[in-house]
């Protein structure tokens, strides 16, 4: 399958223009780190920002709430102080859920650009 795809690949590339090429390559598959930094890219990307700050904030509450919680005896308090560290974890994990979510969209987005210059090409190719 590896060497179906590329060949592909090579024919796609032969039916392109040099810039629809350089295209193509940037398409590529990101690393994890190539990802993440292409959430913050595009019109939320502002909303990123002040997501992350927002979660780590969070996580500066959570740690507090767990020195607060070993800190007390009284049951009222370590109540109040595991819930306080509850709600932060879980502050924490919906903004991870809603990058990775992004992650995914971006993913897909790159695959279909794919998709849309391999028709393109072929049927460019197909034409000729």
């Amino acid at each position: 399958m590896k060497n179906h795809s590329e060949e592909i690949d090579q024919i796609i590339k032969e039916t392109l223009t040099q810039e629809e090429a350089k295209f193509y390559d940037e398409l590529d598959e990101l690393n994890l780190f190539g990802k993440i930094w292409g959430t913050f890219k595009g019109k939320g990307g502002w909303l990123l920002v002040i997501m992350n700050i927002m979660s780590l904030l969070a996580l500066v509450f959570f740690i507090y709430c767990i020195v607060q919680f070993f800190n007390t005896d009284v049951t009222k308090e370590l109540l109040q102080w595991a819930a306080g560290g509850l709600f932060s974890v879980l502050f924490i994990s919906m903004i991870k859920i809603y990058v990775w979510g992004l992650m995914h969209k971006n993913d897909l987005l790159r695959e279909l650009k794919r998709i849309e210059l391999q028709v393109a090409a072929l049927a460019g190719k197909s034409s000729k």
